[in-house]
């Protein structure tokens, strides 16, 4: 009896432990919000959060949601990032999850709401006037919305009624309009688990009471890529970059004004480059251009086809690198964003040209300037002349000492000049008078007595 005592008194106090230590065990909670347009800026933050997040080897994932949408292509990059997490991933819906948001919502694992909050509304719109986009894109988000639902245990067909307004559910949906669920709408139909006021609120009721909570900061590089995305910013190195391929032109082998333009052109593309925003074929728009100028320039003389094309190509390249358009395709581009973009280059190349022509004149009056390049001019005010020989000489009488054929010598006053005539001979002998002295040699003419 005592041994038997004894052994339940051992498993008691092993369950104790377990259970003290179950209590102390801390999860490690990560994270991030979604609260402005779906864009290539917010694909890039949310792959940066993930990777974030895997570093820091967190045991759960939760997304603040709170969206109208935006392109469908960063949605689908971040929905794609989401179902091949590794990491579990909850989304609270923090008010929005609509169109793409809704897409990105339904790839995670769990999906909790804020009171009033809602998701759906999926249709695909163009970004100049709001209207539906045609039904290849329509096709394109249904079957996305489709396999994310059915990769996740939700109902397909209910996921496909948030885009296709033509599809009716009984008891859900009406043909004629999208479907968008409420918080209860969503709990009834398996696209909601609960109803929560905050994401403390959700890991107290899924029983994760000493959560390591951590966010996502974003990082000093990724702010100083923001600062440079500013328009204002773009417009400054736009300035740089006209300016410093004007003035190297002009000027070939200073070397400054070609560097000045080279980090401008970095700054400039490199951000938007990295928040996919600026393709591969843009920038090479952009160098075509500079070179289809210089060809212009320096090989063909004049300014044709070659300066037309390559002026083209540079603004081209600038606008393009600014947009995140589909080759060519502005379907999705907002039209805010195209004016802006059109807006910024054309403002900032008319500002760098109105400069370039204030500034030349007054460049070579710079002390730095001055002592990188030979700026300075021989002034005849300043006793700088081009002639070999005394001013004196200027209308003196002389006689050709040897023939002038049409270039010979000629004796003034005792003493022997080279000459040469207006192309006339002048024989030995003849009188001359001197009418120039510019050069090296006297001109001549016959001296009419």
């Amino acid at each position: 009896m005592p041994r038997i005592q004894f052994l339940l008194l051992s498993f008691l106090i092993l369950l104790s432990i377990q259970a003290s230590a179950q209590e102390k065990k801390v999860e490690k909670v990560f994270t991030f919000k979604i609260d402005r347009d779906i864009d290539p800026a917010m694909n890039r933050r949310v792959k940066l959060a993930l990777e974030d997040a895997e570093e820091q080897k967190v045991d759960l994932i939760i997304i603040e949601m709170d969206t109208y949408g935006g392109a469908v292509n960063d949605a689908d990059d971040i929905r794609t990032m989401l179902l091949e997490s590794p990491i579990p991933v909850y989304t609270f819906i923090n008010k929005d999850a609509a169109s793409a948001g809704a897409l990105i919502s339904i790839a995670s694992d769990s999906i909790y709401m804020a009171p009033g909050a809602s998701i759906g509304a999926a249709t695909v719109v163009n970004g100049t006037d709001g209207m539906a986009a045609p039904d290849k894109y329509q096709s394109y988000m249904r079957s996305m919305m489709r396999s994310t639902a059915e990769a996740r245990g939700r109902d397909p067909k209910i996921a496909e009624a948030m885009v296709d307004e033509n599809i009716a559910i009984d008891g859900i949906t009406t043909e004629g309009s999208v479907l968008t669920f409420s918080v209860s709408e969503a709990i009834q139909h398996g696209f909601c688990e609960g109803e929560y006021a905050s994401i403390e609120a959700i890991l107290q009721a899924k029983g994760i009471e000493n959560a390591e909570i951590s966010n996502y900061e974003v990082s000093y590089t990724e702010t100083i890529i923001s600062y440079f995305l500013n328009p204002a910013i773009s417009g400054i190195l736009i300035l740089v970059i006209i300016g410093g391929i004007y003035f190297e032109l002009q000027t070939p082998g200073v070397g400054f004004p070609l560097f000045a333009s080279i980090i401008a052109t970095i700054l400039y593309f490199i951000p938007y480059y990295l928040n996919g925003l600026a393709e591969n074929w843009e920038m090479i728009v952009f160098v075509v251009g500079i070179i289809l100028l210089a060809i212009e320039l320096f090989v063909i003389p004049g300014f044709g086809i070659f300066g037309v094309l390559g002026i083209v190509c540079i603004l081209a390249g600038l606008v393009l690198g600014m947009l995140p358009n589909q080759n060519f395709d502005f379907q999705f581009v907002p039209s805010a964003d195209l004016f802006a973009a059109l807006l910024t280059v054309i403002l900032s190349s008319i500002v760098a040209v109105v400069l370039i022509f204030w500034l030349t004149p007054k460049v070579n009056e710079w002390g730095a300037f001055k002592t990188i390049t030979l700026a300075a001019t021989q002034q005849r005010s300043e006793g700088y002349t081009s002639s070999f020989y005394q001013n004196e000489l200027l209308g003196k009488v002389g006689v050709v000492h040897s023939r002038l054929r049409p270039s010979g010598r000629v004796e003034i006053d005792g003493d022997i000049y080279d000459a040469y005539s207006r192309g006339e001979f002048i024989d030995q002998g003849e009188e001359i008078i001197v009418i120039s002295t510019e050069g090296t040699s006297l001109k001549v003419k016959k001296h009419q007595a």
